[in-house]
């Protein structure tokens, strides 16, 4: 009975040990017809984040936690490397909003007008992937039709959506 109440206990600690080793951000591409605008919305934990910004930055001065410039520095980092264009190529200039911590994530938040006759996007999202290749990127594209996602690798590029 101890043997299988410490291996379940093992077995526990290492999953919580691991539990975090998976690198993800989600994003929210949405398409607000109320303000007519794309809305994108990153979520990144904060624990990446803070690791990241010892990385991207000076790791003494950088505090993602008590330091504005920590926080718009990543959120600038973030933004350079997400961007949006029609089927066509035509570059869609997102305008930055804002950043907030809440709870154990950062989220950063940028829009742009939605495009006459816009058919789809291409989407590139290589946030933190030049600090951890196996950081995966899931952006979700909401209000025009049926929910789609995609799922950005470190070797992807431009990846697309039609409506």
């Amino acid at each position: 009975m101890r043997v299988l109440i410490a291996t379940a206990l093992v077995l526990v600690m290492m999953g919580s040990a691991t539990a975090h080793q998976l690198k993800t951000a989600v994003t929210t591409v949405l398409f607000n017809e109320r303000t007519g605008n794309i809305e994108v919305m990153h979520r990144f934990n904060l624990h990446d984040a803070e690791h990241a910004v010892g990385v991207l930055f000076d790791a003494k001065g950088a505090d993602i936690h008590d330091n504005a410039e920590t926080r718009e520095q990543f959120a600038s980092y973030v933004m350079e490397r997400f961007q949006l264009a029609t089927l066509a190529g035509e570059r869609l200039v997102l305008a930055p909003v804002g950043q907030q911590i809440d709870g154990a994530n950062i989220w950063v938040y940028q829009e742009v007008a939605i495009p006459e006759s816009l058919s789809g996007l291409k989407l590139k999202h290589q946030a933190l992937q030049d600090i951890w290749a196996s950081q995966q990127n899931l952006v979700n594209i909401e209000g025009r039709g049926t929910l789609q996602s995609l799922t950005f690798q470190a070797a992807d590029d431009w990846l697309e959506v039609s409506f």
